[in-house]
C-alpha cells in the first residue's frame, strides 16, 4: 500500500510528484489530492518481459478528487473520470501502452477527497485466458477445461449452495460447498462450522445467470484483487469423462486426480 497526501504540498498546487512501485500487486491511496501524481510501475522482472505484461486497476468504491489517465510520451488518454461510479469496474491496458498520470480536479474542500485504486500486473496470457474476457458466460471446450485445471489459481470440486445477486455491481456471488480442494492460491476456501466443512465464495457476472442446483461441479478460476473469479466450471461428471479420454490418449496437459 502506498499512501500519499496532497496537504504536504498544498501551496504548490501544480506540483507533479512521482512514485515508483516494485510490487506486482498492491494499492495506491492519495489523500487530499492536489497537483498531479505519476505512478511508475517497475516490477522486479527483466525489462525484456515488460511487453508481455498487462496492468489492471480497480478504483476504490469511494475514490474521488482526481482523473486517472494513461500517459505515453506526453499524450494523455482518460482512463477513469473523477466521480465515475462504476462499481467493481476494472480497467486494463498493456504495460507498454504507458504509465498512470493522476491529476487532481479543482475542489472546494480537498479534505473530503481520497483517490485510490488497487492494481495488478500479470502476463498478457493470464489476463486473457480462461475465456473470461471475450465470452465470460459460454461453456468451456474440453481443451479449455483441461488447461484451466493446470493453470488456475484455484481448482475445487464442489456444489452450489446458494447464489447472491448484486444488481448494483452486476455480479453474482456463488456460495460453494467444497467436496475436494485440489489447489488454491489464496485462502478463499476455508473450514467453517462445527462439522468442518470447506466453503468459499466465487464471483462471476450477473448476466451469466448462475442458479443454485444439484450435483457437483469442477470450479476453476483466477484470483483478482483478492476475489475468486470464475473461469471454467463443468459438471464434475463431464470433467471426469474429458480427463479420462485425454489421459487415455496421452493428451492431458497435467496430472490431477479426478475422483
Amino acid at each position: 500500500l502506498s499512501s500519499l497526501s496532497g496537504l504536504t504540498h498544498e501551496s504548490h498546487k501544480k506540483d507533479v510528484e512521482q512514485v515508483y512501485l516494485r510490487c506486482s500487486e498492491g494499492s495506491i491511496e492519495w489523500m487530499y489530492p492536489t497537483g498531479a501524481l505519476i505512478v511508475n510501475l517497475r516490477p522486479n522482472t527483466s525489462p525484456a518481459s515488460y511487453k508481455h505484461l498487462t496492468v489492471c486497476i480497480k478504483p476504490f468504491k469511494d475514490s474521488a478528487g482526481a482523473n486517472i489517465y494513461l500517459e505515453k510520451t506526453g499524450e494523455l488518454k482518460l482512463l477513469v473520470r473523477d466521480g465515475d461510479r462504476s462499481p467493481s469496474k476494472i480497467y486494463c491496458f498493456g504495460y507498454d501502452q504507458g504509465g498512470l498520470f493522476i491529476e487532481a480536479t479543482p475542489q472546494q474542500d480537498i479534505s473530503r477527497k481520497i483517490t485510490g485504486f488497487q492494481y495488478e500486473l500479470m502476463s498478457k496470457g493470464m489476463a486473457s485466458d480462461l475465456h473470461t474476457v471475450s465470452a465470460p458466460c459460454r461453456p468451456c471446450s474440453d481443451t479449455e477445461v483441461l488447461l484451466a485445471v493446470c493453470t488456475s489459481d484455484f481448482v475445487i470440486r464442489g456444489s452450489i449452495q446458494d447464489v447472491t445477486n448484486e444488481a448494483e455491481e452486476q455480479e453474482s456471488i456463488i456460495h460453494v460447498g467444497v467436496t475436494k480442494l485440489y489447489r488454491q492460491k489464496s485462502k478463499v476456501f476455508q473450514l467453517t462450522g462445527e462439522n468442518g466443512n470447506w466453503r468459499g465464495q466465487i464471483k462471476t457476472l450477473l448476466k451469466c445467470g448462475v442458479r443454485p442446483g444439484d450435483g457437483d461441479f469442477l470450479f476453476t478460476g483466477r484470483m483478482h484483487f483478492g476475489e475468486a473469479r470464475l473461469g471454467c466450471a463443468p459438471r464434475f461428471k463431464d470433467f471426469q469423462r474429458m480427463y479420462r479420454e485425454a489421459k487415455d490418449k496421452g493428451l492431458n496437459p497435467c496430472e490431477i486426480g479426478p475422483d
